[in-house]
């Protein structure tokens, strides 16, 4: 029997994934339980920021199918793809690529304001004394309502799951979990993304980069 299964997201991607889900997640209940677990809802902001940075160069130089060259926003792509008029892709489809680059967008300004932000009472983002009192609480207010930005656009992209599970009988989890999509006998297998050991270690080095960074960052003016 053919394997009819490619491997399309690289362990760094998978990885990425779910760690970023899993601080957003921290992020949001940290926050809402308040009090000393604000501690911990700049921790998981760090790593968030850490997390956004390393995918943005992991755009350029990761695997195949993780680059943004394999999916760049194009409007019409987009629209094509919602008629139905597009081909399938390996990777993110034409619709997604706008999901991506707008939670990348959103991740981003919210893990960024966030280090200039401060909650009035005991709480400051680690750059807040860098800026005035008053952009400070500008930050704040765009930081807060961008949390429901990054809800609404989690949201979407879960809905997008569920329509392609119920509707279209295709499945985009089972893929950012074991790094493969299944093709039906018939269908052109594309071409596998690399995932060896070498790669790995690249994202590896990359990471440490940006958590470096990071905390260099976070750091410096304390």
């Amino acid at each position: 029997m053919n394997d009819r299964r490619v491997r399309v997201w690289d362990l760094p991607t998978r990885l990425f994934h779910w760690a970023l889900l899993a601080c957003i997640v921290g992020s949001l209940v940290s926050v809402k339980i308040g009090g000393d677990a604000i501690a911990w809802h700049f921790r998981f902001g760090f790593a968030i920021l850490t997390l956004v940075s390393f995918r943005v160069i992991w755009g350029f130089i990761g695997s195949r199918y993780a680059r943004f060259a394999s999916f760049p926003p194009n409007p019409i792509a987009a629209l094509r793809y919602l008629g139905g008029r597009s081909e399938p892709t390996p990777g993110h489809n034409p619709l997604g690529a706008f999901s991506v680059y707008a939670l990348l967008a959103a991740l981003a300004f919210q893990a960024g304001s966030g280090l200039f932000a401060n909650d009035s009472i005991m709480w400051d983002g680690p750059l807040k004394r860098l800026i005035s009192s008053d952009t400070s609480d500008l930050i704040t207010t765009l930081h807060r309502l961008n949390r429901f930005v990054v809800i609404g656009l989690i949201a979407l992209h879960l809905g997008a799951i569920l329509f392609y599970s119920r509707i279209k009988k295709e499945t985009l989890v089972a893929p950012m979990v074991a790094g493969d999509r299944e093709y039906p006998a018939g269908v052109p297998l594309p071409e596998a993304a690399d995932d060896s050991a070498g790669l790995r270690l690249r994202a590896l080095i990359v990471l440490i980069a940006c958590a470096v960074a990071v905390a260099y960052t976070v750091t410096q003016v304390r």
